[in-house]
């Protein structure tokens, strides 16, 4: 009896019933569309809320002032205050994202003057007031790129912030070949990542 428990419990933890599955997100099959980076002005939203919280405690204080109020004293009307502030560089930093990452592409490319292969798009924020940036890097379309370069794009007017390029350093010649056959030369390819670095641009 105690060998048929053995064999069950053998049985249930066997490796070849583990299997490795990827998370819903990376399942290819699940694909619906292009990945669309979120509007920079959303922060907007909690500058509202910031500035509702701000009134409310301001108003409290006023209301109470003067009297024996124990949870209202001076420290809600400078809480009140601090929201005020806070919700203000929201408003100011929650600027609209007009330009995308494909446009940011377009005038990357048109400013490098080269054939571009493969580039990668990541956007970043500058300056006190927090100003969207598309940093592009770029690699030009031979086999391997020959040249690169990284061009800072503005998000929300498309103005070309900084850029510059070189000769590729890297060397690829152990590839021998594997670029071309996984296709990096089919046109202009865009691998976008939301990463949201807080960064200052060069220049």
């Amino acid at each position: 009896m105690a060998d048929d428990e053995e064999q069950t419990i053998e049985a249930v933890n066997s490796d070849a019933d583990i299997r490795d599955a990827l998370p819903d997100d990376l399942d290819i099959s699940e694909f619906v569309g292009p990945y669309v980076f979120p509007n920079n002005n959303r922060r907007r939203v909690p500058g509202y809320l910031y500035l509702a919280i701000g009134a409310a405690c301001t108003l409290a204080w006023l209301v109470n002032r003067g009297t024996e109020a124990v949870l209202v004293n001076n420290g809600t009307l400078a809480a009140g205050i601090a929201m005020f502030l806070i919700g203000g560089y929201h408003l100011v930093a929650g600027w609209n994202l007009d330009v995308d990452e494909r446009d940011a592409l377009v005038g990357a490319t048109e400013r490098v003057g080269f054939p571009v292969g493969h580039a990668s798009a990541q956007l970043g924020w500058r300056g006190l007031r927090s100003r969207p940036t598309w940093r592009i890097l770029l690699y030009s379309a031979e086999n391997p790129p020959t040249r690169r370069g990284l061009v800072l794009v503005d998000g929300v007017d498309g103005e070309i912030v900084s850029w510059f390029t070189e000769d590729n350093p890297e060397d690829w010649s152990d590839l021998d070949g594997e670029l071309g056959r996984s296709g990096a030369h089919d046109g202009e390819t865009v691998d976008t990542e939301a990463v949201g670095v807080n960064t200052e641009s060069a220049g």
